[in-house]
């Protein structure tokens, strides 16, 4: 028995030192490439290996949300939109916002030091909190969620769906690509000028 734990734990450390370096890769590749489709590629395969981790951790539910929901629909169709809209190479990167660069290493620091406290903590209320842990589980991981997020997390888990419908459709508004409006005598003009162009000389 603890001859089969050791082998599990190894083959856990080789397939996570295998996976985490194509990960990070796939992380930085996604930042530094030139084009939106390369990036969305590329955070496809960070996808793929996030849920090779939570396969590893023993959650064969998220292993198959992280493919199916995240990797299979949602960064699929991002490519297909990217793919038939196109991104125009002369729009301008410059800042809008002159505080934008500063902000977002404040919050990437900030989320640095909420995840490394948040690890911290974790590990040690799980040496001290192993059974509890079991008897939340018990029935599988699936329906300790299910009961975590219809219950106690109802009210954000509906907020959140709420408000991830009105973002796309303020999406969809904001990215409408309106056809310039040609008034009735330009029109004329424009419809005389071509027939002009093609009567034979």
């Amino acid at each position: 028995m603890i001859a089969a734990s050791s082998t599990a734990g190894l083959t856990d450390l080789v397939v996570f030192w295998v996976f985490a370096p194509i990960a990070v890769g796939a992380a930085v590749a996604m930042v530094f490439a030139r084009k939106a489709v390369h990036s969305a590629l590329f955070l496809i395969v960070n996808f793929f290996c996030l849920a090779v981790f939570f396969l590893v951790l023993g959650s064969p539910f998220l292993f198959a949300v992280q493919i199916v929901v995240y990797a299979g629909a949602i960064m699929v169709l991002f490519l297909f939109v990217i793919m038939l809209l196109g991104v125009a190479s002369d729009e301008s990167l410059s800042e809008r916002m002159k505080a934008q660069r500063p902000l977002a290493v404040l919050l990437g620091l900030a989320l640095a030091a909420e995840v490394f406290f948040a690890v911290r903590l974790g590990v040690g209320v799980s040496t001290h909190a192993t059974g509890n842990f079991a008897a939340v589980n018990r029935g599988g991981n699936v329906r300790a969620l299910a009961q975590l997020l219809f219950n106690q997390y109802f009210f954000p888990f509906e907020a959140t769906s709420v408000l991830l419908i009105v973002a796309a459709v303020a999406t969809l508004v904001l990215a409408e690509r309106r056809a310039p409006r040609v008034s009735a005598p330009d029109r004329l003009a424009e419809e005389a000028a071509t027939r002009r162009d093609e009567v034979p000389s």
